[in-house]
């Protein structure tokens, strides 16, 4: 078998090597399309069982979140993207919460130290350059000042969530158990209501009625939206998928307003598809489709499925490793498959 190390760690440089195409869940190129980036790419192959399938549609139906809970690498976030994919309801909007991530992060972003700075540069130039002004000259410069407000608006993945649509928009949360524990609450508030107020625009409602501000989506056609009167009010409710891993408990009344699902784990037949999905049908035994053809590699999936018993790992660590054996065309009995098995509950001890 041919050494498949690029690396050899002998201190002799050399340039005679060639990478093999990456794996389908991470491309990296200029090549590729916007729409299949490595989030994009889940939605295409992830493998929707049937109470996933139900209760999305109740989702749909009801207008309500979906809280989707599961261990790392259950495909929680992906169920989102496969939405999206097959129903087009294009961007998924991405809104990450840690434990500093506030309501309004979600909502918008005004830069007042941005725009601050611009109107001491206008009052400056005017102060070097004066120049006599009617009343009406100088109630319309004040009327393009007040404009430029809008420059300095963002409005978040929540906020672009909501705002008006024929369809609804669909919202990853994603962790929302690592967040503080008010946010739930806040935000069942502003997805009971559907709309929200930028203060920013409020104040000026009377002498700016539109604005056109930025949204989160970074497709071109949707990158801005024109809000009146300060007041985004949602017309058809978006599509949100809140992920958690279990890490917390969420207050009852949250709780009472999100359709919950819990991902289990994969069993056999179900990973089959998944690596197929992936790694190509050709992987799979045509004469028992919940095999892989080759008994090395199906072994170390029978191998996979025991060790998760009594340890934490991720569905797309097996695929890291299947992909090692196929394209890299080493044993799976390498102590580096070993290695890309790892239990996430634990520091191994080389590390």
């Amino acid at each position: 078998m041919k050494d498949w190390k690029i690396f050899t760690g002998n201190s002799e440089p050399h340039d005679d090597w060639k990478l093999p195409p990456p794996p389908n869940w991470r491309p990296f190129t200029a090549n590729i399309k916007k729409r299949d980036s490595s989030r994009q790419k889940r939605g295409e192959t992830f493998q929707a069982r049937a109470e996933e399938i139900d209760m999305v549609n109740a989702a749909l139906y009801l207008r309500r979140p979906l809280l989707v809970t599961g261990k790392p690498g259950t495909g929680k976030s992906s169920l989102a993207y496969a939405v999206a994919r097959e129903l087009k309801l294009g961007e998924v909007l991405y809104w990450p919460v840690t434990t500093r991530t506030t309501l309004k992060d979600g909502l918008y972003n005004y830069d007042a130290i941005a725009r601050l700075q611009r109107l001491q540069e206008v009052r400056q130039q005017q102060q070097d350059n004066p120049s006599p002004l009617s009343p009406e000259e100088r109630e319309k410069q004040l009327q393009e000042q007040l404009k430029t407000i809008e420059k300095y608006i963002t409005l978040g993945p929540l906020g672009t969530a909501l705002l008006p649509s024929a369809k609804p928009r669909i919202l990853l949360i994603d962790e929302i158990d690592k967040s503080d524990i008010d946010l739930p609450n806040d935000l069942l508030t502003i997805l009971e209501e559907g709309r929200f107020e930028i203060p920013e625009l409020v104040r000026i409602k009377e002498e700016v009625k539109e604005a056109q501000v930025r949204t989160a989506y970074t497709e071109s056609k949707d990158a801005s939206y024109t809000i009146t009167k300060g007041q985004v009010i949602c017309t058809t409710f978006p599509f949100v998928v809140l992920t958690s891993n279990g890490e917390r408990d969420f207050p009852p009344p949250f709780l009472r307003r999100c359709l919950r699902l819990t991902m289990k784990e994969p069993g056999k037949e179900h990973l089959i598809k998944i690596i197929a999905a992936h790694l190509g049908q050709d992987l799979a035994d045509p004469k028992n489709p919940d095999k892989l053809a080759d008994q090395a590699l199906d072994t170390l999936v029978d191998d996979f499925i025991e060790q998760r018993k009594t340890e934490t790992l991720a569905n797309d660590q097996l695929l890291n490793a299947l992909f090692m054996v196929t394209n890299g065309r080493i044993s799976t009995k390498e102590r580096l498959i070993e290695l890309l098995l790892q239990d996430l509950g634990q520091v191994s001890e080389d590390e």
